[in-house]
């Protein structure tokens, strides 16, 4: 099928999008991409998905079926504008080379594996699972997408003027259908429906089915890799769901009824409204017909950290928590964790955790859906955040987080927040711009509208590249603001190629990178197995016939707002010089953190959750300097393992 490819946009751009080549010949990709698209349809010989490997949703454009026969007189192009199936919704970006040091630039990156909106509609959430094959790990995970109706929502009728091609509708009408590329209903699709890429072969499969869901889509996707099962938040309900590893629905979470008592607030269920596209009060630009559960339990983000699942509630943004019990099951215990505190009363879409303590919170401008697919989300105010603990808690504070979080400029827009509501953690970069796997989660990734787009910086941002970008930003996470003020440290990456278009809005979507981080700084790896407390790994001494660096004398445990707490009193007899601690949970379904820092002569804290009182908890624990660490890369670290029997008390609230 020929046509004319690219969102078109009668009022403002008058042309499409279309792929450039930069002064130094390169080809964006945009041009290359269509030579990938008709191999990456096929399986794939060899694996797809490595570690940094970014995956990114978005918009797949549009097409005028047969646009060079022309179209009769007075007939409005826009009319007869459809969602192109055969270009990508998903697209997965090797970013382990970034061509050079970070100075705002745009990154041409190798040709991405390419999903189809024919394959799977339009997709937002994002996750991967473990890796874990017929029982047995094998490193290479796959990705899994879930329905969206944050990229519009769009309908037609049966062809009735003979021109081949089916009506737009704007509103409800009797046979309307959802639009080919909705939500892949040619591969069985709908708009509950989480499609499975295979991390080795591509091939692209149904995975689960909210079958209830009427239109609004899945908000987001987790994975619990102790339990390995699924979560997704459910716009058209507000329920979550829990799904295993075989795509079967297991249960339910109401956030509506059973989470907001925890917070004093009076329980609110679902209206039960729903998506009609065949009934008269639909309408595709008014978001408020399309069956989205009440705000006050709308579900947006989940993600699973710590033993718990965190997840967005509502516009004005709750963060809110519930543990996962022993046998994977929600654990009845939802906890308000905080109200996001930002200029704008924006959804929170998606949540990620680095290995420091931080959590980062991507918003999402209000929905939209311009009838001339132009605009699918009111951009340029969404912000990207980050909170962590309180440590010690304040008391004076109702929520255990940091009352005012730290953010970073997203784009280079006035403002720089250009936040499309996407956010995952990448590992780090070194001064050259190439991947550095051996240091966990030290570069932000997010998704964002117009990201280069400022005139008054058009002459210095030109030397980058093209300025009309929709996709994704990745900064050090370091430069929270003022830092980074334009973002000049930071990298960029073009969604789809495509440079023509500055004004669209809320065409790209999530973003999740796969980032299995496995401890390799350090002295010695992880050693399965039985545990003595306190357990050194054996060849003890390492190299030098160094004793084992640090005894543990003695621990404390406390109840605080945020769990159990236990004060650990550590003996550096072999005067390692270490000053500061990691802690990781080594057993499964326990989350184990340490705060941000470590007050000299004072114990060394740790925190954990999701365990059961009177558990013996192992934990994981690495001692080393600050100063090493600093300098990137590895540094030394001495490793043992501490079993710890938690009193028999439950300090949860």
């Amino acid at each position: 099928m020929s046509g004319v490819r690219g969102p078109f946009v009668r009022s403002h751009a008058g042309h499409l999008r279309r792929a450039v080549t930069t002064s130094s010949g390169i080809l964006a990709l945009a041009l290359s991409a269509g030579l990938w698209l008709g191999s990456a349809a096929k399986a794939q010989e060899t694996q797809i998905i490595y570690p940094g490997s970014m995956a990114v949703t978005g918009f797949p454009g549009t097409v005028i079926p047969d646009f060079e026969q022309g179209l009769p007189p007075g007939v409005d192009p826009v009319d007869e504008t459809f969602i192109d199936t055969s270009r990508a919704s998903l697209r997965i970006f090797d970013v382990s080379h970034l061509g050079g040091p970070a100075s705002g630039q745009l990154v041409f990156t190798p040709p991405p594996l390419e999903v189809t909106a024919g394959q799977i509609g339009e997709v937002f959430g994002l996750t991967y699972d473990d890796g874990v094959r017929d029982g047995m790990p094998s490193g290479i995970p796959n990705l899994y997408a879930a329905a969206t109706s944050l990229h519009g929502v769009e309908v037609v009728t049966p062809d009735a003027d003979s021109d081949g091609r089916p009506e737009r509708q704007r509103r409800g009408t009797a046979g309307a259908s959802f639009m080919d590329g909705q939500f892949g209903t040619e591969n069985g699709g709908g708009p509950g429906t989480i499609w499975k890429i295979d991390g080795i072969t591509g091939a692209v499969s149904k995975f689960a089915d909210i079958d209830t869901n009427s239109g609004s889509g899945i908000g987001n996707l987790a994975f619990d890799p102790i339990h390995r099962q699924f979560f997704a938040s459910d716009l058209d309900t507000g329920l979550i769901h829990r799904i295993d590893a075989n795509g079967h629905l297991i249960d339910t979470f109401d956030h509506g009824v059973a989470g907001r008592p925890a917070h004093g607030l009076a329980p609110v269920a679902d209206d039960g409204a729903v998506m009609d596209i065949q009934g008269a009060a639909f309408d595709t630009e008014d978001p408020e017909t399309w069956g989205y559960t009440q705000d006050e339990r709308r579900v947006w983000a989940v993600s699973y950290h710590g033993g718990r699942l965190y997840y967005s509630v509502g516009e004005k943004s709750e963060i809110w928590s519930v543990g996962i019990a022993r046998d994977g099951t929600f654990a009845g215990d939802p906890r308000w964790e905080l109200t996001v505190k930002a200029d704008k009363d924006y959804a929170v879409t998606d949540i990620a955790f680095d290995n420091k303590g931080f959590m980062y919170l991507a918003q999402r401008g209000p929905v939209e859906n311009r009838y001339d697919y132009s605009r699918f989300a009111d951009s340029g105010k969404g912000e990207l955040i980050r909170y962590w603990r309180e440590d010690p808690d304040d008391p004076a504070t109702e929520s255990v987080w940091v009352e005012v979080p730290q953010e970073y400029a997203v784009g280079f827009p006035q403002g720089n927040r250009q936040s499309a509501g996407g956010v995952d953690l990448q590992y780090s970069y070194d001064a050259e711009g190439n991947l550095d796997t051996s240091v966990c989660t030290d570069t932000v990734v997010n998704t964002g509208d117009k990201l280069r787009d400022n005139p008054e910086l058009a002459e210095r941002l030109a030397a980058g590249g093209p300025l009309a970008v929709h996709g994704v930003q990745l900064t050090p996470s370091t430069l929270v603001k003022p830092a980074n003020v334009p973002p000049f440290g930071s990298w960029f990456v073009d969604f789809d190629g495509y440079f023509e278009d500055p004004e669209v809005e809320g065409h790209v979507g999530d973003v999740r990178v796969w980032r299995p981080c496995e401890g390799r700084a350090g002295y010695y790896e992880e050693i399965p197995g039985g545990y003595l407390p306190p357990f050194y790994p054996p060849d003890f001494p390492p190299p030098g016939n160094l004793p084992p660096c640090v005894d543990v004398e003695d621990v404390h445990y406390y109840c605080t707002p945020r769990g159990l707490q236990a004060d650990l009193y550590l003996h550096d007899h072999a005067g390692f010089g270490g000053d500061s601690i990691k802690a990781q949970s080594r057993t499964p379904g326990v989350g184990v953190t340490t705060p941000m820092s470590h007050v000299p002569g004072k114990p060394y804290t740790i925190d954990i959750t999701g365990h059961f009182p009177g558990d013996t908890v192992n934990v994981g624990l690495c001692f080393y300097r600050k100063s090493d660490q600093d300098k990137g890369g590895y540094y030394p670290c001495c490793k043992m393992t501490l079993p710890l029997r938690t009193p028999a008390v439950s300090c949860e609230r």
